[in-house]
């Protein structure tokens, strides 16, 4: 799918107001189709394993899938898989290319764990999910919650690596639902604006606000996501049951002051300097609208704040 910019630029100027508010609707509509085929497999199973790239929105989309679960009777509870992570260990840690920690590898997450719990609770008995510190690297005693389930009920685990083979092979009946930002933006029958730039827009941004990283700390750890994406990700994602695109055409006008900045500041020397350079121009043929006009529920709001999924 492709959006087209000069389509973009005439609603972000005669009715930014109703092009949020439609392109906001589109995403619920696609939350709603995914949760009605949810509520049809629960009789299989409880479990739903949501996957989709970094700066997809997994945390706000998993949290409004329970939602629309809980509309349809069903009571849901929300696991974000990053609490699965293991304590970093230098001498186990697995390792880039470059010698880096590889925190983007299926290997970094307690596999064993995760899949003892979606047994467990398959069977109606109680886990307790453990508690990642992502400042120390470490699994704390503390667990961040525990859940047990009761007839009728399901739970929504997202992460990166939700359909990894070391879980779907062992757990085939739970829902597999997958999602990324998968538009180009085109002008004059040529893309100018990648999908998977909009991913790397949102995490720069809220990288920036939420996690007190630079821009150029992010942008140095592009390349080994991108890798870890094609590696340990986008294999899977044709396991998934489900899938859907979670780009919004009006939010690139909504980022634009601040990614226009922080993209000002990509380091020369960076791996792909090339094209983190070329997205600086790209952002730049997009107007803007301002946030106010976005609602607290929407998707952009896990980028820019002020949302009540935080």
């Amino acid at each position: 799918m492709a959006y087209q910019l000069k389509d973009i630029n005439f609603r972000t100027v005669s009715d930014p107001k109703g092009f949020v508010e439609e392109s906001d609707a589109h995403y619920a509509a696609l939350v709603e189709q995914a949760a009605e085929k949810i509520a049809d497999n629960r009789a299989r199973s409880p479990i739903v394993l949501l996957s989709g790239p970094s700066g997809s929105g997994k945390t706000t989309t998993a949290m409004k899938v329970a939602e629309a679960l809980e509309r349809r009777g069903i009571r849901s509870h929300y696991v974000a898989m990053d609490d699965y992570f293991r304590t970093v260990d230098p001498a186990t840690c697995p390792r880039t290319p470059e010698g880096d920690y590889d925190l983007e590898s299926p290997l970094c997450l307690d596999m064993e764990l995760l899949n003892e719990h979606f047994t467990l609770l398959s069977q109606g008995k109680r886990i307790f999910v453990p508690k990642y510190e992502f400042s120390r690297r470490m699994r704390i005693q503390e667990p961040s919650k525990s859940i047990k389930l009761k007839k009728d009920e399901m739970v929504v685990f997202e992460g990166i690596h939700a359909l990894n083979d070391m879980i779907t092979l062992r757990h085939p009946e739970a829902f597999k639902l997958y999602i990324s930002a998968s538009s180009d933006v085109e002008f004059g029958g040529r893309t100018v604006f990648k999908r998977t730039w909009f991913r790397l827009v949102r995490r720069t941004v809220r990288d920036y606000n939420f996690r007190g990283s630079s821009p150029a700390e992010t942008m140095s750890m592009w390349a080994n996501v991108r890798r870890g994406e094609k590696l340990h990700i986008s294999p899977f994602k044709d396991k998934a049951d489900f899938q859907f695109d979670t780009s919004l055409p009006y939010e690139l006008a909504v980022f634009n002051t601040t990614a226009t900045e922080l993209f000002k500041s990509v380091p020369e020397g960076i791996e792909r300097f090339d094209e983190l350079r070329a997205v600086l121009p790209a952002l730049q043929m997009f107007g803007h609208i301002d946030e106010s006009l976005v609602a607290p529920d929407s998707l952009v709001r896990e980028f820019i704040g002020g949302g009540i999924y935080e």
